[in-house]
């Protein structure tokens, strides 16, 4: 493959930044360059001495004066929710049986299920997200058609089969037996094939009877290096609900820790309502909770604390997502934006250092990916996107004042969206959308 080199400011992190002016915990070139070869990251640094390093024959491409970035990550998101986001509904529970799992029913169809997978990657590709972790439907075909795309568009991509076999439709209901069958022909068929990772997937404790959390059991002690995905503490009666349904359970967490589902390659979406214990079992055993922001808001679900639970003695991992459709835009700028105004309200700060720590390092950290995505490491995948922090009139006049790398940031997270997006590279190629 010929090899390419990117002109054009580079940003990427080594750690968390704990303040501001943390200029160790990032890497910053105003002249910076990345040369790509084979889908990877061959060489990144100043623009000179990765010239110096290219081929006579390279193709370069000069996207000065705009920012190379990683490209993002979104770990936890509902393949099947694409037409369900911006439906009215008073609450999570509401919303579950009034839209989403009626929705969810049509995915039986295979036709259905590749139409929307389609639309699905374009969506991920326009916004610069170039990793997702996805919930799929009950319906295996929904998986075989996300990871039939996923190979297509040659993208690292985590999802699963959801198990779920009470308190949804019929047509929404498999058995503790055929989820775990179906599981595993979902693993044999996509797991490592491409870019493909395949996740365990009970949908959350609501919709799984003890017999079905057993069977996801067995299945994460046979395949102990899959991700675990579910939902925790995202609703207060969402909670109640489920200690009705698990009586013996010391509190919701103690429900997935009684089945052996939580460690460091579980991700409990929103994780709000925790209490001292459960965060201390969440730290404890390496689990991630998974801030979901604009969704969080939209059905009313409570504000996560995501600064406080960084701080504690114990810290609980965090990584960050849209979580459509109850979120509300597939942009993890939006998300972002959404994520700084409730630390807002809750007296904190998150600054926009923090804030693309999060959509690219930290999320990779959060999947144990971050020696293939989340940076521009020499070696890892070239998954990377342009920004343009002037690309509305709007941005253009309050990019005239912007006199810092933070003042871009927090213009792009406040302001941007898709049209912020001048390129997506995938596996080293510009991608495209298919639809439009």
């Amino acid at each position: 493959m010929t090899s390419m080199l990117l002109r054009g400011r580079t940003l990427t992190f080594r750690r968390r930044p704990v303040s501001m002016d943390d200029t160790q915990a990032y890497l910053y070139e105003t002249d910076g360059a990345l040369l790509l070869r084979d889908g990877l990251i061959v060489a990144s640094g100043s623009y000179d001495a990765v010239r110096a390093q290219a081929p006579d024959d390279v193709v370069e491409i000069d996207h000065r004066p705009h920012l190379i970035l990683p490209g993002f990550i979104d770990t936890h998101v509902h393949f099947p929710q694409m037409q369900v986001i911006g439906s009215y509904a008073a609450n999570l529970l509401e919303w579950l049986n009034t839209y989403t799992f009626p929705e969810e029913c049509r995915f039986v169809e295979t036709a259905h299920a590749a139409r929307i997978a389609v639309h699905f990657f374009d969506e991920m590709i326009r916004h610069g997200t170039t990793t997702a972790v996805a919930y799929c439907s009950v319906h295996k075909a929904s998986a075989d058609a996300f990871f039939t795309e996923a190979m297509k568009r040659d993208m690292r991509m985590i999802a699963g089969k959801v198990m779920m076999d009470r308190n949804a439709p019929q047509g929404l209901l498999d058995t503790p037996q055929v989820g775990y069958d179906e599981t595993r022909a979902v693993i044999a068929e996509w797991h490592g094939k491409g870019r493909n990772h395949v996740a365990i997937t009970p949908r959350f404790a609501i919709t799984s009877t003890p017999e079905q959390m057993s069977a996801a059991q067995t299945l994460a002690a046979e395949f102990p290096d899959l991700h675990i995905q579910t939902h925790l503490s995202e609703n207060r009666d969402e909670i109640d609900y489920t200690l009705s349904l698990y009586p013996d359970a010391a509190d919701y967490t103690d429900v997935y820790a009684s089945y052996g589902l939580m460690g460091p390659k579980s991700l409990f979406g929103h994780a709000i309502h925790l209490s001292e214990r459960e965060r201390d079992v969440m730290s404890e055993t390496g689990s991630v909770a998974v801030h979901c922001p604009t969704s969080n808001l939209f059905l009313g679900s409570g504000l996560f604390p995501l600064k406080e639970l960084a701080r504690r003695e114990k810290p609980v991992r965090i990584s960050v997502a849209s979580d459509i459709g109850g979120g509300s835009s597939y942009s993890m700028l939006r998300t972002m934006d959404e994520a700084y105004k409730i630390q807002q309200l809750l007296g904190e700060r998150l600054n926009p250092f923090e804030s693309y720590y999060y959509l690219t390092l930290g999320n990779a950290e959060a999947l144990t990916l971050s020696d293939r995505i989340g940076t521009l490491e020499p070696g890892t995948d070239a998954d990377l996107i342009v920004l343009d922090m002037a690309a509305t009139p709007a941005m253009a006049l309050k990019a005239e004042v912007v006199a810092s790398l933070s003042d871009e940031l927090f213009l792009l997270q406040t302001m941007g969206d898709d049209r912020a997006v001048v390129e997506t590279y995938v596996a080293g190629r510009a991608a495209k959308t298919t639809l439009r």
